[in-house]
């Protein structure tokens, strides 16, 4: 797909979007870049963009953007639902998500990665393994920068590691991976998909235009997910931590390995692994299928998983105070994913939770949290509905408060050792937050005041 001398629009002026429309105006593309919100163009990083020709529209987003547009790209949070994306396929007008150019521009082979949960950590797994065994590695999508900016810096002989969401996925034309990765589908962003077979559709996407020269790894453990084998022109590669597997990654024993055309290779024991969790070790095995396929061996598998800590916001320890550890799960943004961080712990557990709810089912989340947690607080626009899905539960103890100061303060005042203290919300961070990593660096703010 050629860009130099075309008009393109640019949706979202976020981190995406302005590094999108950077990378385009590099390319020789005639840019704007538009935000139906009023933005402080004086800021430095707009007046960089203007340097390099990108023109600026803020505030609207009238029709008369559409003029002459050859292709629109979209940054994650704009929906192809808003009027103008409707307006433009009338126009026959091309839109294309943003890892689309990034897949235009990308000169490496790809791994990437999808799922409700754990994308983040088995992405950034993924890639650890690929640099433990020298391989020029760029490690992006979902994460950091924008993922076309961050194949700029990777040629034919490196390798490109995506963390992709269902919002990237939307958009695509050509994106075609030279491995995928489907970890998990729960409900999540029905908000922004409507159903829950739109959201499946859309994760699926991700191979959609793969052949049989290409890889699908797939959790064999989650049955919608292992059916989309059937859908797939893809050579097929399973996980799983419950099944011994003919041909995938498998646990036998409490020992992880992989087997594939006939041989079967030991990669290490669960008990060695510093992350925490039974959903870790699902990301773990989908971490060990992509690095096998693109020629890591099991040893440096092993030496990574045995020294790899986690991510940011998910299960991080942050302090222990009193003979308490704080930890910081922020990226838990769905009940699924609170569901897997209260199983890796025993129990003994005060929970904070709340924020932007996304009016998923509360069930099996407070079902859980009835069992593990000894005090829950809640807060955000969620805590009124999920005080009373508690109690509906059986749920005690539950507390509320008004602000994330009030919440940390409130289980330092009740904790005491064997206790922990886990920030883990279910919810997004919009009510209160940017977003979950600024809620997260907010909560370990407030715990390393508190030591």
């Amino acid at each position: 797909m050629e860009f130099r001398n075309k008009r393109i629009l640019v949706l979202g002026a976020g981190i995406s979007g302005r590094s999108v429309a950077g990378v385009l105006a590099g390319q020789g593309g005639l840019v704007t870049l538009n935000d139906v919100k009023e933005i402080d163009i004086q800021k430095a990083e707009f007046q960089q963009l203007q340097k390099l020709g990108v023109r600026l529209v803020f505030g609207h987003q009238r029709e008369t953007l559409l003029e002459g547009v050859d292709y629109i790209v979209l940054s994650p949070g704009i929906s192809i639902y808003i009027p103008l994306i409707q307006a433009a396929r009338k126009q026959n007008i091309t839109v294309m998500s943003e890892i689309e150019v990034a897949y235009q521009l990308c000169e490496a082979p790809m791994i990437a990665i999808t799922g409700t949960n754990g994308k983040t950590t088995t992405t950034t797994l993924t890639g650890e393994m690929l640099k433990a065994a020298d391989k020029a590695v760029v490690v992006g999508g979902n994460i950091g920068l924008a993922l076309s900016h961050e194949v700029m810096g990777v040629d034919h002989a490196g390798i490109v590691v995506a963390e992709i969401s269902s919002f990237q996925l939307e958009s695509i034309i050509d994106f075609k991976p030279r491995i995928a990765a489907i970890l998990n589908l729960t409900p999540d962003h029905i908000d922004r998909h409507h159903t829950m077979d739109e959201y499946q559709r859309t994760k699926e996407r991700i191979f959609v235009n793969q052949t049989d020269s290409e890889y699908l790894i797939l959790n064999y453990d989650d049955v919608v997910v292992r059916t989309m084998a059937e859908r797939a022109a893809s050579q097929i590669l399973f996980f799983s931590i419950t099944t011994e597997l003919q041909s995938g990654a498998f646990v036998k024993e409490g020992i992880m390995q992989i087997r594939w055309q006939g041989q079967t290779h030991p990669i290490c024991s669960v008990a060695e692994m510093k992350l925490l969790g039974r959903h870790n070790v699902e990301n773990a095995l989908a971490a060990c299928c992509a690095a096998f396929l693109m020629g890591v061996n099991t040893a440096t598998m092993s030496a990574v998983l045995q020294h790899f800590t986690g991510v940011e916001h998910r299960i991080e320890p942050v302090s222990t105070i009193d003979g308490v550890t704080y930890y910081n799960d922020s990226k838990a943004t769905n009940p699924e994913s609170s569901i897997k961080a209260l199983e890796s712990f025993a129990g003994h557990v005060i929970l904070i939770a709340g924020g932007r709810d996304k009016n998923t089912d509360l069930t099996e989340f407070m079902t859980l949290v009835k069992e593990k947690v000894d005090h829950f607080i809640v807060l955000g626009e969620a805590k009124e509905r999920f005080s009373s899905s508690a109690q509906r539960c059986g749920v005690t103890n539950i507390h509320q408060a008004a602000s994330m100061e009030e919440a940390v303060h409130l289980a330092h005042q009740l904790a005491h050792e064997p206790q922990v203290v886990l920030l883990s919300p279910a919810c997004a961070s919009y009510d209160m937050f940017t977003n979950y990593e600024e809620r997260g660096r907010v909560f370990k703010q407030l715990v390393c005041r508190l030591s």
